[in-house]
């Protein structure tokens, strides 16, 4: 997770196409930057990434979600896999992304698309403010499986601010709903805001119309996603990093796919003897 500090939300509410983008972008590069490196791990890797504005309050707090692969591409080929519980060095990511989101900061300023700054000497010392401190960027290792990372990210594409769930009451000009105080070991709490407090709040986390927040990105990205996932799938098969393997009969229609469930998946190539007349599953439903 990419987290902008407190002092970029004026600026972002004034310039949020501006703004987004550079976030959404630097996050992406930072971590491609980094992963790419032969210190790291010297890989391409793929990328989901979905802007989110709200805290639980409503709050406006610009931040980007992201999904990563455990591993990548290598310049020659070849699938390499992070250390165990381990993906990138989150200091170094949070470096590159403040630097590179700076640029893109200072790029729109000399386009004269960036409003809210009188003169060059002040958008410098608000840049030159926020490059002095620390950035913060939170990474931690998948949890459970492919579901449960499915259902995380369901929470931050299609959803609005708030839910009809949280809401509680509306009584006297003034809403009442309920949120999770993280501060407080995520104690379920209450909230009650004037009306109109309350629409600015929910207002602010409007997008501008035709933004896109979702992005894929190095192996994810549509461009050439089918082809590279294709060599990935190959390489983890073929170096038995997938622990289940597809197996169809040669002769007659093969049955449905025991992975996927899928009736007309392709076969694809052979690693390996799996069997009189097997093939391993390309997982790729024709």
């Amino acid at each position: 997770m990419f987290t902008l500090p407190a002092e970029v939300n004026p600026v972002a509410l004034a310039n949020p196409v501006a703004v987004y983008d550079a976030l959404l972008s630097a996050a992406a590069e930072a971590i491609r930057e980094v992963a790419a490196a032969p210190r790291h791990l010297g890989a391409e890797v793929g990328l989901l990434l979905v802007l989110h504005t709200w805290g639980q309050t409503l709050s406006y707090h610009p931040h980007v979600h992201g999904v990563a692969t455990g591993g990548g591409l290598t310049p020659d080929g070849l699938w390499r896999s992070c250390r165990p519980g381990f993906f990138l060095p989150v200091r170094v990511l949070s470096r590159v992304f403040r630097g590179i989101f700076l640029t893109r900061m200072s790029e729109a300023f000399a386009r004269g698309k960036l409003a809210g700054f009188d003169n060059a000497i002040a958008f410098a010392a608000w840049a030159g403010r926020l490059r002095a401190r620390e950035w913060v960027v939170y990474s931690k290792p998948p949890f459970g499986g492919p579901e449960q990372v499915l259902k995380y990210l369901a929470r931050y594409t299609h959803r609005v601010a708030i839910g009809n769930s949280r809401l509680v009451k509306l009584e006297g000009g003034r809403v009442t709903f309920g949120y999770k105080d993280y501060a407080d070991a995520a104690k379920a709490k209450s909230m009650t805001l004037d009306g109109v407090e309350f629409l600015r709040r929910w207002v602010s986390h409007v997008l501008p119309r035709g933004f896109v927040k979702i992005r894929h990105c190095g192996l994810l990205a549509n461009r050439h996603r089918a082809a590279k996932l294709s060599a990935c799938r190959r390489l983890l098969w073929a170096s038995g990093l997938v622990p289940v393997a597809c197996v169809a009969e040669a002769d007659g229609r093969p049955d449905p796919c025991p992975v996927c469930g899928a009736e007309g998946w392709l076969i694809g190539e052979r690693f390996g003897p799996v069997g009189v007349g097997g093939a391993w599953c390309g997982l790729d439903s024709s």
